[in-house]
């Protein structure tokens, strides 16, 4: 196989693949566990949170131990799993860093090729960090299929903000229960 062949070209579509499905998996999980675990939450999940409304540079502002946790240990989980190269690792690690920081820059742009291939965008997850999304959409960073499948999705409508731009309104507010497993999905 050589290096620009249609089958290396499948072989890191299938590696990419892999790792965002791991990645997605493990970083559920792990964000869940850290919203229900009250210990958790409070003294290293609750960093990131202090951001209500996302900024950029605030997609990597954690708690040490929860980016060790969820993009340290995440990350070499997916890598081993799909068994991409570590040349392609550079590629893949640096795309889920961009992903993040677009997730959280607070912007809706016409174009943005992220939100035009992952429904986990910039609004999903601005949704997460409203006060009354904070125990929907746990999902990143690239698809919803855990909180559909969990059944903690909340989806959202755009609206036009009085004042210009645009903001992201859940479009069902459910009563805040202890139990997340007792919300229904959408």
């Amino acid at each position: 196989m050589s290096g620009g062949s249609p089958a290396s070209f499948l072989k890191l579509a299938r590696q990419f693949a892999m790792a965002m499905a791991v990645l997605d998996g493990w970083q559920y999980a792990w964000h869940r566990y850290m919203h229900l675990n009250r210990f958790l939450y409070r003294h290293v999940h609750s960093w990131h949170h202090h951001l209500v409304v996302p900024y950029a540079f605030g997609a990597q502002y954690n708690h040490p131990a929860e980016g060790l946790l969820l993009d340290t240990l995440g990350g070499a989980l997916a890598f081993l799993a799909s068994g991409m190269s570590p040349r392609a690792s550079i590629f893949f690690f640096s795309l889920c860093t961009v992903k993040g920081v677009d997730d959280h820059c607070g912007l809706w742009l016409p174009g943005n090729v992220f939100h035009l291939c992952f429904w986990n965008n910039t609004a999903y997850h601005d949704v997460h960090h409203q006060l009354r999304g904070s125990r929907f959409n746990f999902s990143q960073p690239f698809f919803v299929t855990w909180d559909k499948v969990f059944g903690t999705h909340m989806p959202y409508v755009l609206e036009e903000r009085p004042t210009g731009g645009l903001q992201a309104r859940p479009l069902m507010a459910r009563p805040a229960t202890g139990n997340i497993m007792a919300t229904k999905t959408s």
